[in-house]
């Protein structure tokens, strides 16, 4: 079969800023209008090969479309062929959308591996991509491969933003930084008042404490010995004092 000609056409990712221009699983495309118009018939198709960027070369047109390369078969062989769309859609005269998403149908995998599929990136990369014109009888047209596409990287899926940042974004992350430092310090700063505090207080109990446990001298009042009791006196009950005896009363003389 006749070679496909080789078009001078580069894909490339838009150079202009666009919400989820490259992710994870998926990146954009400029759209090749007025590249195969030359080469192109109304039944004509075009083709988005797409390979991991160090097996880009040994890639190979297939033959027919019973022999593209289907999109489950990129883990193994490295490549794949995806966004089959009719050779009108790139004419100079259509009125598409002027980017092309690879990678952005999520619901490849349920069709058993064989049919084309448009399903998002397993890995970083880095992917080489080329757009290939097929016809009835193989390839007819093929643009050059496009330098190295790699994907951002993230432990999951969930922590990539889709869209660029913004330097509303920025502002915001910086000051939320900023008010983490300052309670962090604030927290600091207490923690450390509280801290002499406390030390205070305790230098002020083991004082008392030094002072309930020492030994002092004071003036002592020895106490009061018993005195003997005077001759002639006799004890009252305890608490009624001490009393001379009195004489015995005279009686009358009968």
């Amino acid at each position: 079969p006749t070679p496909p000609a080789l078009l001078p056409y580069v894909p490339r990712v838009p150079s202009a800023a666009l919400p989820g221009k490259v992710t994870a699983t998926t990146f954009a495309l400029e759209r090749p209008c007025c590249i195969f118009d030359r080469h192109a018939n109304a039944s004509d198709a075009v083709w988005l090969a797409v390979a991991f960027a160090n097996a880009s070369a040994a890639f190979r047109n297939p033959p027919s479309r019973a022999d593209v390369p289907p999109y489950g078969q990129l883990p193994t062989a490295r490549s794949y062929m995806t966004l089959e769309m009719a050779a009108a859609a790139y004419a100079c005269s259509a009125r598409s959308p002027a980017v092309l998403r690879v990678g952005g149908d999520t619901a490849c995998g349920g069709q058993g591996g064989r049919d084309p599929c448009n399903g998002p990136l397993p890995s970083p990369g880095p992917y080489r991509v080329k757009f290939l014109l097929m016809g009835c009888h193989g390839p007819k047209a093929e643009t050059r491969w496009s330098d190295p596409i790699l994907l951002r990287r993230a432990g999951s899926p969930s922590t990539i933003d889709p869209t660029p940042m913004r330097r509303g974004s920025e502002v915001a992350i910086i000051a939320s930084v900023l008010a983490s430092l300052g309670t962090a310090l604030a927290v600091a700063m207490l923690g450390a008042v509280g801290a002499e505090a406390w030390g205070s207080l305790c230098r002020r109990d083991s004082g008392s404490g030094a002072f309930a446990g020492g030994s002092y001298r004071s003036h002592h009042i020895p106490p009061a010995l018993p005195q003997p009791l005077p001759p002639g006196c006799a004890c009252s009950p305890p608490g009624r004092g001490c009393f001379p005896p009195r004489p015995p009363a005279l009686r009358p003389a009968e």
